[in-house]
């Protein structure tokens, strides 16, 4: 406790010690020792390049990394500045690395980079992942430059993803974001945004920080909240994605629980507003769009599927309180299908997605029971699009994706009615 207690110390000491900044940029980290040096001299070369007139600060949160993640921020820096071509003076450049404290996960990072923002005055910030290898010095321009040049409040990525990755996001968060909050946000929980130094207050009003919004729920809270309170939201073209991906089919029900956790309580939450959405309407975007090559994502097809037959097995029970007579019947003959044959249509997987959230919100069973046994079903619909989209290039898949799109927006009214 005394340690803990001593690096807060420390940390009040070097706010009041830089006083105020223009923009801060965070990093929330855990055991990334091996990928943040990267993205420290990416942030920094950014503030140099783009931003040489303003006072900048970038702020490590870290959730109690053993491998020496703090260590490689603090000792990472751009020693020689003619080597990314600047010659100007550059302004005043602070580091802060500090543990975070609160429910282990990215939401309480963000909260201490939010309050420190807070502290500070700032105008600007951005958060960006640990673990990228894509990032450039233009990400920072790119997620910054529209809230300091054009007011806007909220900076949405927008990148190229391998086809397999960003499942989740995919197949229920930007297409459920979409049609409740009539916003076209293509990467809701993309992990690398901007905001406003006036955002960042807002966040810090609400009581969410012992939820799963402080753990893997806090991206797509953050995408909600600027959308849903008003505030201008606009997307930037990043290039690729290319971090330390995972396998879609591998274990992701802790990241998917507490995602659709948040989704749904952010549902809960803005119920009146969402239901008088009857359109969707694009956001601008900046950026210089150009194609990339991404890295292979591995996919096990067999494995997805054989996770999906279990289900049908064994969550029948939970499932017959949550889904039609129809929907039931359906999963029960594709839990027999040959992987040639194994699909799950669009409108099938839309129904299902807004029938767990009605079960969510009339609280028929326990809710973490509830969205467990939606893994298996997640899965099998995985399972589903990388079969079909096996040969589809990146604006086929993409076409794919907006289909999907169009059936939850087809499907919305209906949900909207049987919401009491």
């Amino acid at each position: 406790m005394t340690g803990a207690v001593t690096q807060r110390e420390g940390v009040h000491e070097r706010i009041t010690g830089i006083g105020e900044a223009d923009i801060l940029v965070g990093i929330p980290s855990y055991n990334n020792a091996r990928t943040i040096g990267h993205v420290v001299k990416a942030v920094q070369a950014g503030f140099a390049k783009y931003f040489p007139d303003k006072r900048t600060v970038l702020v490590n949160s870290d959730g109690g990394s053993t491998d020496g993640t703090m260590d490689v921020v603090q000792a990472t820096t751009i020693d020689d500045f003619s080597s990314i071509l600047l010659s100007h003076r550059v302004a005043s450049f602070s580091k802060i690395a500090t543990p975070y404290h609160g429910i282990p996960g990215k939401g309480s990072a963000f909260r201490t980079v939010f309050e420190i923002a807070r502290a500070l005055g700032v105008k600007a910030c951005a958060v960006v992942d640990s673990d990228l290898r894509s990032i450039t010095p233009e990400w920072i321009e790119l997620l910054i430059k529209p809230v300091v040049n054009d007011g806007y409040d909220y900076v949405s990525p927008l990148y190229h993803r391998h086809k397999y990755d960003g499942t989740i996001t995919n197949s229920i968060v930007y297409p459920l974001t979409r049609s409740l909050y009539g916003k076209i946000v293509r990467q809701p929980i993309g992990g690398d945004f901007g905001f406003s130094g006036k955002l960042a207050q807002f966040y810090l009003t609400k009581d969410v920080w012992e939820t799963d919004v402080a753990r893997y729920g806090i991206d797509i809270w953050m995408t909600t909240t600027a959308i849903a309170n008003g505030f201008s939201v606009c997307q930037s073209f990043l290039g690729a994605k290319i971090h330390d991906a995972k396998d879609p089919g591998a274990d992701l029900s802790a990241m998917l629980f507490q995602v659709v956790a948040a989704t749904f309580g952010l549902m809960e939450e803005y119920v009146s507003m969402w239901k008088k959405v009857s359109e969707t309407k694009k956001v601008p975007v900046f950026g210089f769009h150009y194609e990339v090559g991404l890295e292979p994502v591995s996919v096990n097809i067999q494995r997805m599927i054989d996770k999906f037959t279990l289900g049908t097995r064994e969550l029948v029970p939970i499932w017959e309180n949550i889904l039609s007579g129809d929907t039931l019947g359906f999963l029960r003959k594709l839990s027999q299908a040959s992987q040639k044959k194994f699909r799950m249509p669009d409108e099938i997987w839309a129904d299902i997605v807004y029938s767990f959230a009605l079960a969510a919100h009339s609280k028929i069973i326990n809710q973490e029971h509830l969205l467990k046994s939606l893994t298996p079903l997640y899965i099998g619909r995985t399972a589903s699009f990388v079969i079909e989209a096996w040969e589809s290039n990146a604006p086929e898949v993409e076409e794919k994706i907006e289909h999907l799109c169009r059936v939850y927006e087809q499907l919305k009214p209906s949900f909207a009615n049987r919401w009491t």
